[in-house]
């Protein structure tokens, strides 16, 4: 049981508007006791599951009515089709859930920015304040100063300039960047897809791959399964595909749902497989261009495609099961200000059982 002084790290960080500057978006959703996070867009999840799962649903419909038929299109939807088309369904869907339930890289906020100095080289007094603080006293005092860029040095020997966020109070690590719709800066980000309702970054890039591209192969899997069922009607219409066709309106629709379907995803499949053999992101591809210039983190195609299937999962930056004392919270009243006494340590104590 939780002691009554203090709460988890996730409970804090889903109930309190107070933390807005401190934490993260007060829309971000926890389930399963702060296990599984979700963006603030979580509900486009059910609009995905319905689109993948309709053609399923259609598929393996056709395939039970046909088990009970002697027509000669037994032979090509089957307890054999249906048991690969239930299999293919549920780990495109695990591989959606994976995407979307998991911390894709969030960066976990400073309490306040880091020092800076000022005219005379000495620590600021402001730096403790928080970013929009901060902003308004270095517009009003042109003597404190805190670089927005600074140069880092990436593996290889490379330098590349990171800048400073002013809603999470830090220089952001390399290749990260802010989503402005989970208000969160991400490492490794590529992009906030709204049909997984998440950031794609980091830590689930790989499964988000994995997604679009069972998406496509389902999509050409029941494209071909479709036709082959019309045809398969064709000696039971005396050999015409047409009257083959009208005969199986419901591959007919399934037929050109996928074909609609296929563009999308197949073309996103494509551009990203593009992405992993040159080690780059949707973010960098469209705010850099590396093909005009050297890309710092390409290490050839074998090794970047390994970059993202073979290494190990980086652990996540957050503890959101982790304890905080609720003392350490701010107060209540509306009025009062967010001073630098009372923010709480976003990592939590050590404590996460």
């Amino acid at each position: 049981m939780a002691e009554p002084d203090r709460k988890r790290l996730y409970q804090v960080w889903k109930g309190s508007n107070k933390l807005t500057l401190i934490v993260s978006h007060d829309l971000q959703k926890f389930l399963c006791g702060g296990r599984l996070i979700f963006g603030p867009d979580a509900g486009s999840l059910f609009l995905s599951t319905i689109l993948i799962s309709s053609p399923l649903v259609g598929l393996c419909f056709q395939c039970i009515t046909k088990l009970n038929s002697d027509t000669p299109d037994k032979r090509v939807l089957g307890m054999p089709v249906l048991i690969v088309t239930i299999l293919l369904g549920l780990a495109n869907m695990a591989f959606l859930l994976l995407t979307s339930s998991r911390d894709p890289g969030i960066v976990p906020r400073n309490a306040r920015p880091p020092e800076a100095a000022d005219g005379d080289g000495e620590p600021a007094a402001a730096a403790a304040t928080p970013s929009t603080e901060w902003v308004m006293q270095t517009a009003a005092n042109p003597h404190l100063r805190l670089p927005r860029t600074k140069d880092v040095v990436v593996d290889g020997g490379h330098v590349v300039r990171v800048k400073y966020c002013d809603t999470c109070l830090l220089y952001r690590p390399p290749r990260a960047s802010h989503c402005s719709i989970c208000n969160n800066c991400v490492q490794r980000f590529d992009h906030h897809c709204p049909w997984v309702g998440q950031c794609i970054g980091l830590r689930n890039y790989r499964f988000f791959f994995l997604f679009i591209a069972t998406s496509t192969f389902l999509c050409f899997y029941v494209f071909a399964l479709s036709w082959l069922n019309i045809a398969a009607q064709r000696g039971s219409h005396d050999g015409s595909l047409l009257r083959s066709m009208t005969g199986e309106p419901l591959s007919l629709v399934l037929i050109v749902y996928t074909f609609v379907a296929a563009w999308f995803v197949g073309g996103l499949t494509v551009f990203h497989v593009y992405l992993m053999s040159t080690n780059q992101t949707t973010y960098e591809n469209f705010r850099y261009r590396y093909d005009k210039k050297e890309n710092p983190y390409d290490r050839g195609v074998l090794a970047n495609v390994s970059e993202v299937f073979c290494t190990r999962m980086p652990p996540s930056m957050n503890r959101f099961r982790a304890w905080v004392e609720l003392s350490e919270l701010p107060c209540d009243d509306d009025d009062a200000p967010l001073s630098s006494r009372n923010k709480i340590d976003l990592v939590g104590t050590n404590d996460e059982k």
